[in-house]
């Protein structure tokens, strides 16, 4: 009886070296000073900021859901990786956490290397947009756990803090507004809901137009960044609430304080045309506790900071707080 291998099994170590090479310059491209050392270490090493009178370290994770599907059908990868890297920094700038640095892990039933230099490309170009180091990263090729086609991507954001600014929730008051900063599509949440009407109740492919562009380019379209804006204007912001699943009726409530409340006027906010279409079809509410309905980020301020961020962002009113019951009204 012959002898077998880890490639008969599945698991090609020569295609995973290969594929370690090839995305090398991806990854440097996202070094900044504090990373310490290259590729290939057994972990990642970045050297802390000064200038921090008491640090805290903040770490966020998340994934993409089911929009890596609409990546594979399309044969489309290049902008997932934007999607991993946003869903956890702009997590952590929620908690006034500057990015540092991110690690990713891909796992897939059978390693295809251009594909997966695809995802990674996406990841550094995240990185790059928020500012923050690629420093490491896993990719488990496992056959049997996963079909050859498939893949699931994790995210891991960690970032840096002055304890004394984390306590957003505490400075959240009356007459203070909520300043809204547009998402960039679906972003990476409800996408379950969303082939369900697209492809099942519709039958709607992923060539089918929508308002003048394909509708997997749509779909596609890659998750905001919010960093820039938030080192910007830090000081000017009292809190913020990334939309993601839930809506602004989940997550805004997460930063309010109890006896405070989120009075929006659903007229002021400038709901995608995605979500418009999608309308037709979804109870209102339904669309509002489901997506981010063209809201990725909502800030709350003073009053007197609204003209001069709304003035160097692309961020506008939509509501203000007022005392009652910890939550959100829609009017």
């Amino acid at each position: 009886m012959a002898n077998i291998s880890y490639k008969d099994a599945g698991v090609d170590i020569d295609a995973g070296n290969d594929f370690v090479e090839a995305i090398k310059s991806d990854v440097k491209s996202t070094f900044d000073k504090n990373v310490i050392g290259g590729i290939g270490s057994f972990a990642g090493a970045y050297a802390l900021p000064t200038g921090y009178k008491e640090p805290v370290i903040l770490s966020a994770t998340d994934g993409v859901g089911t929009k890596l599907k609409l990546a594979i059908e399309s044969n489309k990868f290049d902008t997932v990786g934007i999607d991993l890297v946003a869903m956890c920094v702009n997590d952590l700038i929620c908690n006034f956490g500057t990015p540092m640095f991110f690690l990713d892990y891909y796992a897939t039933g059978k390693l295809v290397p251009e594909n997966a230099k695809d995802v990674v490309a996406g990841i550094a170009e995240g990185c790059r947009r928020s500012e923050c180091s690629l420093v490491g990263g896993e990719t488990a090729e496992m056959p049997g756990m996963y079909s050859n086609d498939d893949f699931d991507l994790a995210g891991f954001a960690v970032g840096i803090a002055e304890r004394s600014e984390m306590d957003t929730v505490s400075n959240v008051k009356e007459g203070q507004v909520i300043l809204a900063l547009p998402s960039s599509g679906v972003h990476s949440n409800g996408y379950s809901l969303v082939r369900k009407l697209f492809f099942d109740k519709l039958g709607m492919s992923l060539d089918s137009d929508l308002n003048g562009a394909p509708l997997v380019d749509t779909l596609l379209e890659p998750t905001r960044i919010y960093v820039k804006e938030f080192k910007a204007n830090r000081d000017k912001i009292t809190a913020l609430a990334h939309i993601t699943g839930g809506g602004i009726i989940e997550n805004l409530p997460r930063v309010l304080p109890e006896g405070m409340r989120a009075q929006i006027s659903k007229d002021s906010i400038k709901v995608l045309p995605i979500f418009e279409f999608m309308s037709q079809y979804i109870d209102e509410e339904e669309m509002f506790r489901t997506f981010n309905m063209g809201v990725g980020m909502v800030l709350v301020v003073d009053g007197e900071n609204v003209e001069e961020i709304c003035n160097n962002t692309d961020a506008y009113v939509i509501g203000a707080m007022i005392k009652g019951e910890k939550g959100v009204d829609l009017i």
